[in-house]
């Protein structure tokens, strides 16, 4: 007969390497544990550029794992930690590649998955399951851990550290006007297809510089598309209304940015769940993706949800005929989003956060 989880554990690990949205939306489960146990060390197993976001967050040790350095990295890993036992070792990535990292690691405790929500066989990796959750949200699927080892208060919180060299950052790029930050791409994974329009977003831009004298910082990683995609936005706009910071910032700087906006706009990707966590007020836009599992936390009446019509359109299927975490692996299914809706949901926003702009301003 296995042991139970342990009810007061002194050394508690998190297994996360990836991405930036999931990591942002499993900080608030860390800091539930650090109300619950503030006596327990919590070591975060974590990917190279998770961690150069998170890195300083307060009562949590770092422990990086370069994804690209394969067997060999995970051999140093183990190195690393083969003086560390840990009470519970909390497996919360899904994938063989952590799994196999995990066989590394010494626990007496090994929390991962349900099986319905396990994936690449997760649970047999793992000594004790969570409780079956349907239809969660990914910051709720985060926080079963935390609830699991007994957390009852499990408000979100997040805290996120922002030095003051990324402030200076960002404001180089954004100098005092008040602006929006636009994040238009996704990252470049096969069959990802959640970009919207250049076209889209330059409407979007035009209506909040012209109703509101909101200037648009465009943001973003240094790859080709992300570029070129910036370029062809800031081409369909007034000279003045358009920042393109695309490639220009450190994820501290983004963070910084983000934090300064007024609001922020993106489809589902790291910098829509940075500005969750920030409580920057976000625009959402889905279609490839369920907005009730990954829409940014704290904003989810605002998100801009074409997702039940590209399931209709493109597998001509409902929400409840599909399987939860389901995608719509269509090129053309962001179109479906309409900038009228999305200058409607800008307005709306803005609207609902009057105080914070009129604090902005002073």
């Amino acid at each position: 007969m296995k042991p139970p989880l342990p009810a007061n554990p002194r050394h508690i690990a998190i297994l996360r390497l990836s991405a930036l949205g999931d990591a942002c939306n499993l900080v608030p489960t860390v800091r539930a544990l650090q109300r619950r146990f503030p006596e327990a060390r919590i070591t975060w197993i974590i990917g190279k550029g998770e961690h150069s976001l998170l890195a300083g967050l307060s009562g949590v040790e770092f422990v990086v794992y370069d994804k690209a350095s394969g067997l060999a990295g995970m051999r140093r890993l183990w190195r690393e930690l083969a003086g560390t036992r840990f009470d519970v070792l909390l497996h919360m990535q899904q994938a063989l590649r952590a799994s196999v990292l995990s066989l590394g690691l010494k626990a007496d405790a090994r929390l991962g998955y349900d099986k319905a929500r396990s994936k690449d066989c997760q649970h047999w990796f793992t000594s004790h399951r969570l409780p079956a959750h349907p239809q969660a949200h990914v910051l709720d699927s985060f926080m079963d851990f935390a609830r699991a080892l007994g957390v009852e208060d499990d408000r979100p919180e997040w805290h996120l550290p922002v030095p003051p060299e990324a402030y200076e950052e960002a404001y180089r790029l954004s100098g005092e006007a008040p602006y929006l930050v636009i994040n238009p791409c996704s990252n470049a994974r096969l069959r990802n297809f959640r970009n919207w329009s250049v076209e889209g977003y330059a409407s979007v831009v035009e209506h909040a510089w012209v109703q509101y004298g909101l200037k648009s910082v465009l943001t973003g990683g240094p790859s080709a598309t992300e570029r070129d995609m910036a370029g062809q936005i800031q081409a369909l706009c007034q000279p003045g209304s358009v920042v393109n910071a695309v490639g220009a910032t450190s994820l501290k700087g983004l963070l910084a940015l983000i934090d300064g906006a007024r609001l922020a706009i993106a489809p589902d990707t790291g910098p829509v769940h940075m500005a969750n966590a920030l409580s920057t007020p976000t625009l959402g836009l889905y279609a490839t993706t369920n907005p009730d599992r990954a829409a940014p936390y704290l904003w989810r009446e605002f998100v801009v949800n074409a997702y039940p019509r590209a399931l209709r359109t493109y597998l001509n299927k409902s929400v409840s005929d599909v399987a939860w975490g389901q995608r719509v692996r269509h090129a053309d299914a962001m179109g479906l989003i309409e900038a009228d809706e999305v200058i409607a949901r800008l307005d709306a926003l803005l609207t609902a956060t009057a105080d914070r702009g009129a604090l902005d301003e002073h």
